[in-house]
């Protein structure tokens, strides 16, 4: 931890994207960094693909990164994240990459620099697995998928 109540995150970059601008909240409300790609990428309707950031990070024992969609870019574009949200964990030191999805109907140009994806840091409970024979029950049961009524 850094500041008291702040989490202190180490982060490189390749060479290669030092005219890129680094991540950093863009208010003091926001919950997130953006994310900017490293690379050009076009993606067609209907297609995804996994583009790079240039940037690795070192996330503290005990949290995770959560790599979330921007809204603009799907309110404008239809293009989100096919994996929503990503989980970065503690212990991954590689690149960091974003899987794009175009659900819009036209071509979809991601340049470098472009802003792709928000990362949110949450804590992570590791729960203790109790394997039993039998579950108690409960007023829900097994319903599923609507099960609630609930509109």
């Amino acid at each position: 931890m850094g500041l008291e109540g702040q989490l202190t995150v180490k982060f490189r970059r390749d060479a290669a994207t030092a005219d890129i601008p680094l991540p950093s909240y863009a208010t003091a409300g926001s919950a997130g960094i953006d994310l900017r790609a490293s690379e050009a990428a076009t993606i067609a309707p209907g297609a995804f693909m996994a583009v790079g950031t240039g940037l690795y990070v070192e996330i503290p024992s005990g949290y995770e990164g959560q790599v979330r969609p921007r809204s603009g870019f799907a309110a404008k574009h239809g293009v989100t994240l096919l994996n929503s949200p990503g989980t970065i964990d503690s212990d991954y030191r590689g690149e960091i990459h974003v899987i794009l999805i175009n659900h819009g109907g036209d071509v979809f140009t991601v340049s470098p620099g472009d802003r792709i994806a928000q990362l949110v840091f949450a804590p992570v409970a590791r729960a203790e697995l109790a394997w039993c024979g039998e579950l108690s029950d409960s007023e829900r049961g097994a319903g599923g998928f609507g099960s609630t009524g609930v509109k």
